[in-house]
């Protein structure tokens, strides 16, 4: 019996022992597949990656050799200028010459202040600028040179004037404005007019250019308040982009503008301008809140007005324009230069026996080479924008000047303005 027992356990010892070595066999077989599975995965992976990792590289050198390109031509671009118009052309998106067809502001004779921050370096106080309160820097903003208001509730600047009270009864102002949406209402590019009261005093009146593209007065005598939407009434899409703002002041009333848009009309302000600055709340790098900065560039202010001459018989020898704006060292007419062209086309209508030449003028700054054909180009744009306006050909010849006649001292800022002009000489 005990043989017999014996035996048994041995017979299943050997079979457990035989299904545990079947086990391991199996597990090891199994680990092996395994192995290779994932060695053949592994090698797939790789090739997958290597080849993705080869599209990138590529992708990148192409955007490289873009970006490279891109600034080699941006750099020649900016050589090609040579004299120092206002109003860069990187401006953003620009609404077109169609969209400012029924534009009614024409500039002012004669250039009183004038600055686009092309003498002025990054990080730095402007030179033609003094500081009433807060703090300011010129900085690049989309490829503007401009000059950003970072500090102060509120931050002021003026520019600096050889004389005070420079405003005349007939004055325009012009500027480019980067309006920032932070959320609040607040942040607003101020146009600020010193004025002097009844009593003698000189207060502020402020005219808010707000990022919703409305625009309002306040601070005026017996407690004033104007105020209107813009026309697109588009709080979403109005700030972020560059746009232009323009001031006209005859007779006590005030027009302002913003784009092709005038906005609103003031029939009696009630003050008479002495000066302007610029300014708004501004602040940066507050716990919470967005940076709420004042950014502005190309501002010109010049007194005279040329409404005088629509609608009455044309009697004099010339007009001399500076409302005809261009792209910088290009013949390409901006915009906002469509209520001076309006102007232009409105006289030779109401005088069809007039015939013009078109002057084009630089102002002694870089190559004179260059301005002299500049001016020629220019000269001929003017012609070609007059006639696709509805001008007969006949009626209107170009010729450029370039720095041979100047009308204004080159060795300032404002008489280099005033050189550059588009002259309408009566033949």
């Amino acid at each position: 019996m005990k043989k017999i027992i014996t035996l048994v356990v041995i017979v299943l010892t050997c079979t457990l022992a035989h299904g545990q070595i079947l086990n391991k066999v199996k597990n090891k077989v199994q680990n092996k597949v395994n192995q290779r599975i994932d060695q053949k995965i592994d090698k797939a992976v790789d090739k997958g990656l290597d080849k993705t990792e080869s599209s990138v590289d590529e992708e990148l050198n192409k955007a490289g050799s873009a970006d490279k390109e891109e600034k080699k031509t941006d750099k020649t671009a900016k050589a090609t200028g040579t004299d120092e118009d206002n109003i860069s052309s990187s401006t953003g998106a620009k609404p077109t010459y169609k969209a400012y067809q029924n534009y009614d502001f024409i500039a002012g004779d004669t250039i009183l202040f004038q600055d686009h921050f092309g003498d002025d370096e990054d990080g730095e106080f402007p030179s033609h600028w003094k500081l009433g309160q807060g703090q300011g820097v010129i900085n690049t903003v989309e490829g503007v040179r401009a000059f950003s208001l970072t500090e102060g509730n509120y931050a002021e600047v003026y520019p600096r004037m050889k004389t005070v009270d420079y405003l005349e009864k007939e004055f325009t102002l012009e500027f480019d404005y980067h309006p920032l949406n932070t959320g609040y209402i607040s942040n607003t590019l101020i146009v600020i007019f010193k004025y002097v009261r009844a009593d003698g005093q000189k207060l502020n009146a402020y005219i808010h250019f707000r990022h919703d593209g409305g625009i309002e007065a306040g601070n005026l005598p017996q407690s004033k308040q104007f105020s209107a939407k813009h026309p697109a009434d588009n709080k979403e899409s109005f700030p972020g982009k560059w746009r232009h703002a323009a001031l006209s002041y005859k007779n006590g009333q005030l027009k302002c503008y913003v784009d092709q848009y005038r906005v609103l009309t003031i029939p009696d302000l009630g003050i008479e301008p002495l000066e302007f600055g610029i300014g708004g709340r501004a602040y940066t790098g507050q716990k919470n809140m967005k940076d709420a900065l004042v950014i502005f560039s190309n501002v010109r202010a010049a007194k005279g007005s040329k409404a005088k001459t629509i609608g009455k018989k044309f009697t004099d020898s010339k007009i001399v324009t500076h409302g005809i704006t261009f792209d910088v060292g290009k013949a390409v007419i901006k915009p906002e230069s469509m209520g001076t062209l309006n102007m232009i086309v409105k006289i030779l209508n109401d005088n069809p026996e007039l015939q013009f030449e078109i002057g084009g003028h630089a102002s002694k700054t870089g190559a004179t080479a260059a301005n002299q054909k500049l001016s020629e180009q220019r000269a001929e744009a003017v012609r070609t924008q007059l006639i696709s306006m509805g001008i007969d050909a006949g009626r209107l010849t170009a010729k450029g000047y370039g720095e041979t006649q100047p009308i204004a001292d080159n060795a300032t800022p404002e008489g280099r303005a005033n050189n550059q002009r588009v002259e309408f000489t009566k033949l």
